[in-house]
């Protein structure tokens, strides 16, 4: 298939072009600058310029290609409507092309948000309805589609998706270790976090793209609960610094953006992915790629 890639140089993205590239597909990857586009044809893929403003450019990529994932988000944590606006806008434009084909739109979102007090399940749906909503309620507007003839399917992602060379929260908090010199865990450490290694994200993101059905919820979920304490020691051994509990109060002083989500809960189960697409997971798991030094060397 030729596969159109929204977001093919970021962390996920990148591997999933890797995935894609080394199971026999064409994939076409939406790219901003010279440099990512460099980097993608050097792989054998094919760069689009554009971005996701560019809903010309979105359409245009989408309507020549068997299959789209869309990947991409501006993740603008200072004005998260801009982020919601633009990703309800270009879902939307890509749908619109996509509609009656029945090819295949493999759409990201994250498990945050989506039920509280228990692990998330593939059952249960997003509560963000509508442009206003979280992520402009783009994974309902994707799974709708399914009656319009588009093989939409929705890849909820862990919390970390981890891996050498991870940007994420993950080295966030590596990060904090570094400049505190204390691997710290909030409170009593007990919240938690589900964890994916890219490399079994991607390989999920291109079976969603083979042979997910329509209006298919799948969770990239390798590991159901890791304690946020679990996680701070590890980070604690691999950076040979001490590793204390952070009260609630001094957390945004000591992490930064991560402390909201490091002090919550964010867990799901994959059951149902797994038995749906034969996906195994077989890529290392969060803290022994903690430990074994994934996250000693500071990300540029």
């Amino acid at each position: 298939m030729r596969v159109f890639v929204t977001g093919a140089s970021g962390w996920i993205g990148s591997a999933t072009v890797d995935e894609l590239l080394s199971s026999g597909h064409e994939v076409v990857g939406l790219v901003r600058s010279d440099s990512s586009a460099a980097v993608l044809t050097a792989k054998g893929a094919l760069a689009h310029r554009g971005d996701l403003d560019d809903l010309e450019s979105l359409r245009k990529g989408a309507a020549d290609s068997d299959a789209v994932v869309h990947l991409a988000n501006k993740h603008d944590w200072g004005n998260p409507t801009e982020s919601d606006r633009a990703e309800r806008a270009a879902a939307e434009t890509m749908l619109d092309v996509l509609t009656g084909s029945g090819r295949a739109f493999v759409i990201a979102n994250a498990l945050s948000g989506i039920v509280e007090g228990r692990p998330v399940v593939e059952t249960d749906p997003s509560p963000a309805v509508g442009s206003e909503s979280d992520r402009g309620g783009s994974e309902n507007l994707a799974l709708d589609a399914a009656v319009r003839g588009v093989r939409s399917a929705v890849v909820r992602f862990a919390p970390s998706v981890h891996g050498r060379g991870d940007w994420g929260f993950v080295t966030w908090l590596a990060e904090a270790a570094r400049k505190h010199g204390v691997s710290g865990y909030i409170g009593d450490g007990s919240a938690s976090w589900s964890a994916v290694h890219r490399t079994d994200a991607a390989r999920l993101i291109r079976l969603a793209v083979e042979q997910a059905p329509a209006g298919s919820r799948l969770h990239a979920v390798a590991e159901e609960s890791l304690s946020t304490k679990a996680i701070a020691e590890a980070l604690g051994t691999a950076l040979a610094v001490p590793v204390t509990s952070i009260a609630p109060a001094d957390a945004a002083d000591h992490f930064g953006i991560v402390a909201h989500f490091f002090a919550t809960t964010m867990t799901a189960k994959s059951t149902i992915t797994r038995d749906l697409l034969g996906w195994k997971p077989t890529s290392p798991g969060l803290i022994e790629d903690i430990t074994s030094g994934a996250y000693t060397t500071v990300v540029a």
